[in-house]
């Protein structure tokens, strides 16, 4: 049962819920610089969220490189399945800026692999914004 309540504690934080929707949406593995730029949230906030989603089970991680990519858990059971059945059900216009960024940022990949870190700086934690300064 404690399993369950933590996804829907992790569920009801609103970035946390909107990853979920996008990578259910995409239909595929998003790296963390794509989720920056289609939620405009900053690199740290995006990072401990996926942290959460993981820790329960709702998202995978994969690093490939020096990129990580998460995903829709495949291990889900009859719940998550639900849960996402509802995930699914939130109407399109409370979502379409989300996609439209996503859409955006996902014609950066080459390949179909993102190669390009964060383009919307301003959205990168401090420490990462003053390395781009110097390059």
């Amino acid at each position: 049962m404690q399993n369950y309540t933590k996804m829907f504690q992790a569920l009801g934080e609103p970035t946390r819920l909107r990853i979920v929707a996008l990578l259910h949406r995409a239909g595929k593995e998003l790296c963390v610089c794509e989720f920056v730029d289609s939620l405009e949230e900053r690199q740290y906030h995006v990072s401990r969220s996926l942290g959460v989603l993981k820790n329960v089970g709702l998202v995978t991680e994969r690093p490939e490189g020096k990129w990580v990519y998460f995903g829709l858990s495949k291990d889900s059971d009859e719940f998550c399945e639900l849960l996402l059945k509802a995930i699914a059900a939130i109407p399109e216009a409370a979502l379409r800026k989300d996609e439209r960024e996503l859409a955006k940022r996902l014609k950066l990949r080459e390949g179909g692999k993102c190669l390009r870190g964060a383009q919307k700086i301003h959205l990168l934690s401090r420490r990462d914004n003053s390395k781009e300064k110097h390059r």
